[in-house]
């Protein structure tokens, strides 16, 4: 979509025509070149913009799920939200990343391959300096933990991998992450090739007064057998037929207590203005239904039944002669 002009730039634009500065056919003739676009090879993008979106939900509850649980385990202030979505070589990434950092290798059967949920330094410390009962400061000192510290983040980090597993039910597909293994090296990380594309979720971290990034790599070989239902179509009609049966019998014992309208529809006539204004005690209007034919019964404003009238317990009463269909013509 082309920029839109302010008005001052407008106000110039024809000043320059006006004085010469600027051709109007030479204008014309830029326009018409056409437009040439760099593409990077080694960058494929091997994900739609729709599979983005899908990807960006997922990881908007899961932030959301992870702010829930650091909360609670570390006892402090936490605000954890999706920073940004990118596709990008597997070698990128592992440059992008701190040279010292927090690298937690998951794996997520029936998904094949490996994930890694990289956590900054600055995140990394804040997390286990509340572990050992600090305020939650950071300083960077990965690259020489200690046994106790490298279990203390090991099994930090295994609690939280049920908000994972949860936040990819939204896409009705149950993956089981564990984790493999915890490095702080990213050079010794050689998981797939360094061309293949991959996924990374950032996220913005705030754990005390520590900030910093967690984010995540999803190699496009891993997604690959899901793909097709991380668009936006196959989610929606998915997400039509998801209650549980429990909900569905809740749903229908609330619906059965509801009150509806029923109509015994008489008949029905037409009459102008003029007669409207003329009627008077003891008129009569004539129907436009015959004695013989049923009478249709409307549920709200719809007609579901037929029936007769009669009397019962000398109040006046119909019963149901026939439940109608869409095939059936009420105005017959």
């Amino acid at each position: 979509m082309a920029d839109i002009l302010s008005q001052s730039e407008i106000d110039a634009l024809l000043s320059a025509l006006s004085t010469g500065e600027m051709n109007a056919e030479e204008l014309k003739d830029e326009e018409k070149k056409s437009k040439v676009r760099v593409y990077d090879f080694k960058r494929a993008l091997r994900f739609s913009k729709d599979q983005i979106r899908s990807l960006t939900r997922i990881h908007e509850n899961y932030a959301r799920l992870l702010t829930s649980f650091f909360s609670a385990q570390l006892r402090t202030y936490v605000q954890i939200s999706v920073a940004s979505v990118d596709q990008l070589p597997y070698e990128e990434f592992i440059r992008s990343i701190p040279s010292a950092t927090v690298l937690n290798i998951i794996e997520a059967p029936p998904l094949e391959g490996h994930l890694i949920i990289e956590v900054n330094p600055n995140i990394a410390y804040a997390m286990l300096d509340r572990l050992l009962g600090g305020s939650g400061e950071s300083m960077n000192k990965i690259e020489n933990l200690t046994e106790i510290e490298t279990d203390l983040m090991k099994g930090l980090f295994e609690g939280s991998l049920p908000a994972l597993k949860e936040a990819w039910t939204s896409v009705e597909h149950d993956i089981n992450p564990f984790l493999v293994e915890l490095e702080t090296n990213p050079q010794f990380l050689q998981l797939v090739s360094p061309n293949e594309t991959v996924i990374v979720i950032s996220l913005s971290a705030m754990i005390g007064k520590s900030s910093g990034m967690i984010n995540l790599c999803l190699p496009h070989v891993v997604l690959e057998p899901i793909i097709p239902k991380l668009s936006m179509h196959y989610w929606m009609n998915e997400k039509k037929n998801d209650a549980t049966t429990d909900e569905y019998r809740a749903m229908k014992k609330s619906v059965e207590h509801s009150y509806v309208n029923v109509t015994a529809k008489l008949g029905q006539s037409q009459i102008t203005v003029n007669e409207l204004l003329h009627l008077s005690i003891g008129d009569v209007i004539k129907l436009d239904q015959h004695l013989e034919q049923p009478i249709v019964i409307e549920v709200g404003s719809l007609p579901k039944f037929t029936a007769q009238a009669g009397k019962r317990e000398k109040r006046i009463a119909v019963q149901i002669i026939k439940k109608l269909t869409e095939e059936d013509d009420v105005d017959e």
